[in-house]
């Protein structure tokens, strides 16, 4: 089965906009499930959840000591402390979850984009005469 093609970045900053726009405060019988119930999630609307969460690109953010539980992406990590998606479920609103969520969503995409900034070359500066 093919990996997840998708760039990691394009999906936090896809991840970021779902939140931002109250993708997590749908009208479902239960509560949204961060990463799990938006387009982030490689079987994202497959009741069936046919591809394994190993072929996703979040991968690369959990820690390889839970990369074999059910559901991986819970145990990414969201800050220095080691809060997770899975330990916020057991002790805050979801408010306080998606504030946490967002601002790592924010953190990372930033250390990304630098990232990119510094290994992409810089562009060929033309002769000017």
């Amino acid at each position: 089965m093919a990996t997840d093609k998708r760039d990691l970045l394009s999906v936090l900053k896809a991840e970021l906009e779902f939140l931002e726009k109250g993708g997590y405060r749908g009208d479902s019988w239960r509560a949204s499930l961060i990463f799990e119930d938006s387009p982030s999630c490689l079987n994202y609307r497959d009741p069936q959840r046919s591809r394994p969460c190993s072929k996703c690109v979040l991968m690369r953010l959990v820690p390889a000591d839970k990369r074999e539980e059910e559901t991986p992406c819970r145990y990414i990590r969201l800050n220095a402390l080691g809060t997770t998606v899975e330990s916020l479920y057991k002790t805050a609103t979801q408010d306080e979850l998606e504030a946490e969520v967002r601002t790592w969503l924010k953190a990372t995409i930033e250390a990304l984009e630098k990232k990119h900034r510094v290994t992409e070359p810089e562009p060929a500066q033309t002769a000017r005469a």
